[in-house]
């Protein structure tokens, strides 16, 4: 039976008017892709996002640098929110595996940015600020983000937990989730045993963390057939800039809105 191929859910953030209140630039590190928008006091994206490859094996200074000319043409930002692909603490980075550097260890990222930007700057995990965007607020919800990697959050009632590295934790056959699950494995297994992998990751989570919800981003969600389980929704690569948002407010526990007023 041909697999149905995934539509992006309505949860897509929309290009806005701008809206009184103040603006966020939003950036998304990723192994293969730099991204970038404004956002608006609730989270809606001003702009288009803006996109240029992820140098290889990017040293710090080379990010910063390619970074800054990436949102140059975009309008003016009060402040900026960026995702990383890898553990980032109070700003430091910890680790930086899809990057192919020893060089980003112990980088001050955020400080680096708010020189280069002349804006304050708040950075955090990408699968966490993707995560910030996707969530609901209710309940343990998780969060994974299929890409050159595996990105992984988790909250609860709407708080962000801490990051955990599942990517690299063991899954199946003496293999992490990240070389079972990431671009090398999925070129290599084909699509078929891709996706099979992928529903087996969604029962160990299960069994893992017994989440009431699990949302799937990243590039390679759109891989996923349409029909999911009930407790699965597959999620626009777009809530990885929403999200941002979140690293400059703070979300009410169990609040039916998205976004609170400022």
């Amino acid at each position: 039976m041909k697999t149905k191929s995934w539509k992006p859910p309505l949860k897509k953030a929309p290009t806005r008017r701008p809206r009184k209140g103040l603006k966020t630039l939003a950036i998304d590190i990723g192994g293969t892709g730099l991204k970038a928008s404004v956002l608006d006091s609730e989270g809606g994206m001003l702009t288009e996002r803006v996109r240029v490859e992820t140098p290889p094996h990017c040293s710090p200074k080379l990010m910063v640098k390619t970074l800054a000319a990436l949102v140059a043409p975009l309008p003016a930002a009060d402040r900026v929110s960026v995702g990383f692909p890898g553990v980032v603490r109070r700003g430091v980075v910890v680790t930086a595996h899809n990057l192919g550097t020893e060089a980003w260890k112990g980088f001050e990222l955020d400080a680096a940015l708010t020189r280069a930007l002349g804006k304050p700057v708040r950075v955090l995990n990408d699968a966490d600020v993707q995560g910030l965007g996707a969530i609901e607020g209710r309940g343990v919800e998780v969060v994974i983000t299929l890409g050159t990697g595996l990105g992984s959050s988790i909250f609860e009632d709407g708080r962000l937990s801490t990051h955990l590295e599942l990517a690299h934790h063991p899954f199946r056959g003496g293999e992490t989730y990240e070389e079972q699950l990431g671009n090398k494995a999925l070129e290599k297994a084909g699509k078929r045993k891709w996706r099979e992998r992928v529903f087996k990751a969604i029962t160990a989570l299960r069994t893992l963390t017994t989440f009431d919800h699990l949302y799937i981003g990243g590039g390679n969600a759109r891989l996923l057939p349409a029909k999911l389980p009930k407790d699965v929704s597959a999620v626009s690569n777009e809530l990885g800039m929403r999200g941002g948002i979140w690293l400059w407010r703070e979300r009410r526990p169990g609040s039916n809105d998205i976004f609170d007023k400022l």
